[in-house]
């Protein structure tokens, strides 16, 4: 039995379409779906049910499936068994979506750390809004997606991460005070990430349960563009406190010392189980444990 038939079923049933799961490996939606029916040819069953438009697996397609698991399973084990008897280093290519927080925080030394461990590390970044990210790693496009929500669905898996501080932040120069209160900011310009997004929601909340009514507050999907509005004289933006230590070594930005605190931002590692490839595991674990032995003056202040 050809494994890369059992591995393209694997796909096509996982992402429920076959669009998808070609985009996933690489190849056609013609060459997908001979490798199917290549498949059913081989065992002599129909695996997937062609009536409609709508994807539908036979019961001798369900049954399959859960073969096709273990064989997969199987293949990953004894490749890796194998490989590291042979004692090669194999190289690790990652598709990883993030949220700009991330970006501007801990992910650049992050990939600096696994590529001193693993020089073949190949990484294709995608740097997109929390929803964006989500649906990306629901439809097979992104091994791994570190963002504010977790996935939830058949197949897919989510981790916590530490959660990130979030800050007024402001002017170096502008924005003197040595301690804001919240009626204090709520006169300025305010600027935090887009609508319904969770620093949105809490900033809104945040004054709300003091009864203030802020003068006005910006949706902005961009920490850089935010900080351009803060070098400019704009406003005062929410942002994660170590992305901003990170731009205030060569920006004129400075957290504000403010009577309350921002909610913080959750951050979770989404990925979908493959049982073709330890990868994306080994990575969620990598991210974990760097994350989690962070400083704390850069991952709780």
């Amino acid at each position: 039995m050809n494994l890369r038939f059992v591995e393209a079923f694997y796909w096509v049933v996982s992402l429920k379409s076959v669009s998808r799961a070609a985009e996933k490996l690489f190849i056609t939606q013609s060459a997908m779906s001979s490798r199917i029916a290549a498949l059913e040819e081989e065992l002599g069953v129909l695996l997937l049910d062609r009536r409609d438009k709508q994807f539908r697996l036979t019961v001798a397609g369900m049954r399959f499936f859960n073969h096709a698991q273990r064989l997969l399973a199987l293949q990953r084990e004894i490749k890796g068994e194998m490989g590291a008897g042979a004692g090669q280093q194999r190289s690790v290519s990652l598709r990883i979506g993030v949220i700009e927080s991330v970006l501007h925080s801990w992910l650049i030394e992050w990939v600096q750390h696994m590529r001193s461990g693993n020089p073949d590390f190949e990484l294709e970044l995608t740097v997109e809004t929390t929803p964006v990210l989500v649906d990306q790693v629901k439809r097979g496009a992104l091994d791994l997606a570190i963002c504010a929500l977790p996935t939830v669905g058949e197949g897919l898996r989510s981790r916590a991460l530490p959660p990130m501080e979030m800050v007024f932040v402001g002017h170096a120069q502008l924005h003197r005070k040595r301690r804001y209160t919240l009626a204090d900011l709520a006169r300025l310009d305010l600027l935090t990430f887009q609508r319904g997004s969770q620093p949105h929601v809490g900033l809104l909340d945040l004054f709300r349960a003091a009864g203030l009514e802020l003068k006005r507050v910006h949706a902005i999907s961009s920490i850089s563009a935010m900080v351009q509005l803060v070098e400019g004289g704009f406003g005062v933006a929410t942002l994660p406190l170590a992305a901003v230590r990170r731009l205030a070594e060569r920006l004129p930005l400075k957290p504000l010392n403010c009577e309350a605190q921002l909610p913080p931002l959750p951050v979770h590692a989404n990925y979908r189980e493959d049982p073709t490839s330890a990868v994306a595991q080994g990575v969620v674990d990598a991210v974990v444990d760097y994350v989690v032995a962070l400083p704390d003056h850069r991952k709780k202040r």
